[in-house]
């Protein structure tokens, strides 16, 4: 577990010593000898990942590397940044500082020279003093004893208590369904859920029951885990088997070779129905391994497993297959749960009025896991005062990792952690520098990854995509949760267990990884290069005790104004990442553009009205993001930042609804220098702009504003030579101005996102041609013509948003849409009648209909949409309203839909589920 940050910092300091060569040549001996004892160092520690027990020499060993990497890190890191105060300097300056200071200079490298040779030195010592010692035969924490416990602890599901069980009767009843059901041929049932969410205890319960028992001819539960041997696992299912029916087991079993056990499981289970249980799946190889013992006579023979990874559960297996992805607890439930166990010994077994508010927010903590509130409910049973459970509240990071009734909780979700690939552990590590129940964006995280250099270098794959498969992973091993898809089901944001990140603070802060500072007592230097600020009352400047951070994020809450001192820190000055989202400040520390490391800026949602006019010293910044500031032009410099890869600066303002809802930023004409760019968005449309645009063949993603009628052949000419553009943004300058982009012969082939605000005469004829389209967003366009028969065939289109976009007064959805999930239409002041046909938008989930006052009643075939979830209503006619309440007309075809929101009434309707859902 220790070596996952510190593998990555070996890795970064590399490149660091490869890209910056020529800026060290002075100390090139020190720096190729520490370059060939870091390579040896990755070598190990890779090593010492793989082994599933550590010897505690070892994990001494890791340590020293970290701390020492790090040092080394901060050697070069300070080298780089003398050489670029030297660079930095003008011509004349940088003369005069060579004539003066040239003594000077020459004791500085000598000084850095000597650093990295005591470093190495102290390097090549770890071995040689561990070969003295002799101590590499005695083992530490095994890995094995873990899997052990676990291990028993799922055998132990299969006799637990019912008074551990809490709201799983509808689930029991869903899975013995599916294991009775008539299909004759065999089926899989897969349980996914985070661990600790209770699949085991589930399954055990339904593979106990007796109907079960009586279904299947013979059953069995196999315990896999994350190391298994396939042949103990097919000696572990004879026994099994052979149990259940009360018959011997064959005496030769542990002398039999693959394929004799292989052949005695055929021929068992060839004229049986069987129910075969495999707890705990970690890795999809197992099913491929074991699958052709388990035949499919058509006996309607099951197998079910449980999983904490999603992409297992949903694997295609070959034959009929149910997933059933665990849900946390109901409030109701989880509290019922958690009352069982915290006051059994209380009076009348029930929670005292004075520990009521404490019991509650305690118990909610566990988010709903089960094994946390059982595991947390047996802690409290024996705190009697206020005083002792908010003991346990303030400090229940160290109770998670320190109590010994909560060790089943820790175990758990350390298996989780400790499976990951050493990249994935820092990314996992990373999401606990965000508040609690914070909402982590995807783009941002991914961002921040790319920034901290994470993310690894791919032939033919952008770091974006790279990144993103981290975060499929961890969502796939249930580690993070996700809040919000996008139309396509992509995750927009995610969060973080509560229990999930008290485990990450905690690794975090052992391993030097970060630190999370709350602004309430001094902030101690424990050498952690990460540093997250989480307060409603302090500022950069009570941080001074944190030496030499690599990155800066800040959240503030509770306050209404946030400041700076007038510059940073002195130990900031070697500082990545810099993450100011949301934070209400109006002004930026004087020496921000000497962060010649930064690589990530962030002033998102702050009151900044101008950068720094020295901004291209930044010269490694690969993103900036000024999104709803109040920075109207950028300066001359910015085109100096020739790293910059995504510049994010559009202004949103106005109604909603009404024509301008976007302002973007003035940049200077020499804009296009920036070759690397991939992201602008959005600019405002002046000059040669348009034209200039057109040398940016990077970009990905590209947003205008002010466009001009006398622009369109620029336009479509620019546009036309963005081969990579997979979203474009357009926007007129008056609502009554006409952009005609019909001569847009050929739209760019990867184009996901098309976002439009002009007036139309007719459809563009090359909409139809938007294969890869998954969002379109119609402003303004007030077509006379119908949309719906040049966009209805597009196979990707996921969400359709039209505001005030057509002027007739009917819709009709003939065909089509097959993956359209959102539709939402706004400000449709003439239109009277909206008809679907059936089969059309059939995966449609949420409806929005806004200020179209002429329509009196849902659309006509509105029943077809079996899968609409939301139905939002904002501004629409009384009629419509008094048609879907009790006793309406349109009453009957809305009783499937989850959420029917009124927001015009101010009222939310909940429509129960119909018996079918």
């Amino acid at each position: 577990m220790d070596s996952a940050p510190t593998a990555l910092l070996v890795g970064k300091i590399m490149d660091i010593l490869e890209n910056e060569a020529y800026s060290i040549a002075a100390i090139r001996d020190e720096v190729d000898e520490i370059k060939q004892e870091l390579v040896s160092m990755t070598s190990f520690l890779e090593d010492v990942e793989g082994q599933k027990t550590q010897t505690e020499t070892q994990k001494a060993w890791v340590t020293s590397v970290r701390d020492l990497t790090s040092d080394v890190e901060d050697i070069i890191d300070e080298f780089m940044y003398h050489t670029y105060e030297q660079q930095s300097r003008g011509r004349f300056a940088r003369w005069l500082h060579r004539t003066i200071h040239i003594p000077k200079n020459l004791f500085y490298r000598r000084k850095i020279a000597n650093k990295l040779h005591k470093i190495t030195k102290m390097i090549k010592a770890i071995p040689e003093r561990n070969k003295r010692y002799a101590l590499d035969d005695v083992v530490g924490t095994s890995w094995d004893d873990i899997s052990k416990w676990v291990k028993n602890q799922a055998v132990s599901s299969l006799f637990i208590n019912e008074d551990e069980l809490v709201g799983i009767d509808g689930k029991k009843q869903t899975l013995t369904a599916w294991l009775l059901h008539e299909e004759q041929h065999l089926t899989v049932v897969s349980v996914v859920g985070m661990g600790g969410s209770g699949k085991t205890t589930l399954v055990a319960k339904t593979f106990t029951n007796e109907t079960i028992n009586r279904h299947f001819d013979s059953y069995a539960w196999i315990t896999v885990s994350q190391t298994y041997v396939i042949e103990d696992l097919f000696r572990s299912l004879i026994k099994e088997l052979h149990r259940t029916r009360k018959e011997d087991v064959p005496a030769d079993l542990i002398s039999m070779s693959y394929r004799d056990l292989l052949q005695l499981l055929v021929n068992y289970l060839e004229s049986k129905r069987y129910l075969v249980v495999l707890d705990d799946v970690w890795d999809i190889k197992l099913w491929r391994e074991i699958r052709i013992a388990l035949p499919d006579r058509q006996l309607g023979s099951r197998i079910m497993l449980t999983t904490r990874k999603e992409d297992i559960a949903s694997h295609c297996f070959g034959v009929e297959s149910h997933v059933h992805c665990m849900q946390p607890l109901e409030k109701n439930d989880a509290w019922e749960l958690f009352s069982r166990k915290s006051f059994s010994t209380f009076d009348g077994k029930c929670c005292p009025p004075e520990l009521e508010k404490l019991a509650w927010e305690l118990m909610e903590k566990c988010k709903g896991l089960p094994l946390a509130i059982i595991a947390l409910g047996g802690l409290m049973s024996s705190k009697k005062s206020a005083a002792e459970w908010s003991k346990v509240y303030n400090g229940l990071n160290w109770h998670l990792t320190s109590h010994h009734l909560l060790e089943p909780v820790k175990s758990i979700l350390l298996l989780s952690f400790n499976d990951l690939p050493y990249r994935l552990k820092h990314c996992f590590l990373y999401c606990s520098l965000f508040p609690e129940d914070y909402l982590i964006r995807r783009k941002r995280l991914i961002r921040l990854w790319i920034a901290e250099g994470f993310v690894e270098h791919a032939r033919g794959v952008t770091p974006e995509q790279v990144a993103e498969s981290y975060l499929m992973e961890l969502i796939f091993r249930n580690m993070l949760q996700v809040v919000e898809r996008n139309e396509t089901g992509r995750p927009k944001s995610c969060k973080m267990h509560d229990l999930m990140r008290e485990l990450a603070l905690s690794t975090s802060e052992k391993e030097k990884f970060s630190v999370v500072y709350d602004g309430k007592e001094v902030l101690e230097d424990i050498g952690a290069h990460r540093l997250s600020i989480q307060t409603t009352q302090g500022g950069i400047k009570s941080c001074i005790g944190m030496s030499r951070p690599r990155s800066c994020l800040v959240f503030v809450t509770g306050i209404f104004s946030f400041s700076f001192s007038k510059s940073l820190p002195s130990g900031f000055k070697l500082l990545r990442v810099f993450d100011l989202e949301d934070v209400q400040i109006d002004k930026l520390p004087h020496n921000l553009v000497y962060l010649f490391n930064l690589r990530y800026l962030s002033l998102k949602g702050t009151q900044i009205k101008e950068l720094p006019k020295a901004i291209g010293l930044l010269r490694n910044l690969l993103t900036l993001n000024i999104l709803n500031t109040k920075i109207e032009v950028l300066p001359r410099g910015i085109s100096k930042l020739l790293n910059l890869r995504l510049l994010i600066m559009h202004r949103r303002t106005g109604e909603y609804m009404a024509f301008k809802t976007a302002h973007g930023t003035r940049v200077p004409f020499n804009i296009s220098k920036l070759k690397k760019l991939e992201v602008l968005s959005c600019v405002e449309s002046e000059g040669n702009i348009i034209r200039l645009i057109g040398n940016m063949t990077q970009l990905t993603r590209i947003g205008i504003t002010n466009v001009k009628e006398r622009d369109a052949m620029d336009l479509c000419d620019s546009i036309q030579k963005l081969k990579l553009l997979q979203c474009l943004a357009l926007r007129v300058s008056g609502e009554e101005e006409f952009l005609d982009v019909n001569a847009l012969s050929s739209p760019p082939p990867h184009l996901r996102k098309l976002i439009f605000g002009s007036k139309l005469q007719k459809v563009p004829p090359w909409f139809s041609s938007l294969q890869n389209l998954t969002y379109l967003y119609l402003h303004w366009t007030r077509l006379d013509e119908d949309l719906l028969p040049h966009i209805e065939a597009l196979p990707c289109l996921g969400r359709l948003l039209l505001v005030n976009a057509y002027v007739g007064n009917e819709l009709c959805f003939n065909r089509g849409f097959p993956k359209l999930t959102i539709l939402e239409l706004f400000n449709f002041p003439l239109l009277n009648k909206i008809t679907i046909a059936e089969g059309v938008m059939r995966n449609l989930r949420l409806l929005t209909l806004a200020r179209c006052m002429e329509l009196k009643a849902l659309p006509q075939g509105f029943e077809y949409l079996s899968k609409l979830e939301t139905l939002e209503l904002l501004s629409v006619s009384m009629q419509l309203i008094e048609s879907i309440q009790e006793g309406g007309v349109d009453h009957p075809t809305v009783k499937h839909i989850t959420v029917i929101t009124n927001y015009s009434l101010k009222c939310l309707i909940r429509a129960h589920h119909s018996s079918s859902t």
